[in-house]
């Protein structure tokens, strides 16, 4: 026995063939058209911005940008996961929490830790080379220390 689906129905997309008696020679859905213009515009806008000027061969590439990513879009895109669907994952995605790799704070930290210049001398050598300066009666540092 042979059960029959639903399937023949969604397989039908909806699509633009272009103006009566002067189709188009691809097949592309609304979804496809609807994607594809903003896409285009935004390719246009990034090549402004990277400094290419309008012109044939810019304009053809971006067009050819625009197609691939296009096709990578709508490839995702089907009637059980609509446009709508497929963009408010993408938001709820870039938008998620993430696992931070690096530690913040902890038990100890070196964050407070001042750093000096110059090493500091023990008290004792502190003391004694003051001694001597003064015995010696100048201000200049001991020879050997």
């Amino acid at each position: 026995m042979r059960i029959r689906t639903d399937d023949e129905v969604y397989r039908v997309d909806a699509v633009w063939l272009g103006p009566p008696k002067a189709t188009f020679p691809w097949r592309a859905r609304y979804v496809a058209w609807a994607v594809g213009i903003p896409v285009f515009l935004v390719v246009l806008t990034i090549e402004r911005q990277i400094g290419l000027g309008f012109g044939f061969f810019s304009t053809a590439w971006a067009f050819i940008a625009t197609i691939v990513i296009t096709r990578l879009i709508t490839a995702k895109i089907s009637h059980e996961r609509p446009l709508s669907a497929v963009l408010t994952m993408w938001v709820r995605e870039l938008n998620t929490p993430r696992e931070r790799s690096t530690g913040t704070g902890g038990a100890v930290s070196a964050s407070k830790v001042r750093v000096r210049t110059e090493r500091p001398r023990p008290r004792g050598a502190r003391g004694r080379a003051s001694q001597t300066r003064a015995r010696r009666g100048g201000t200049h540092a001991v020879a050997g220390r």
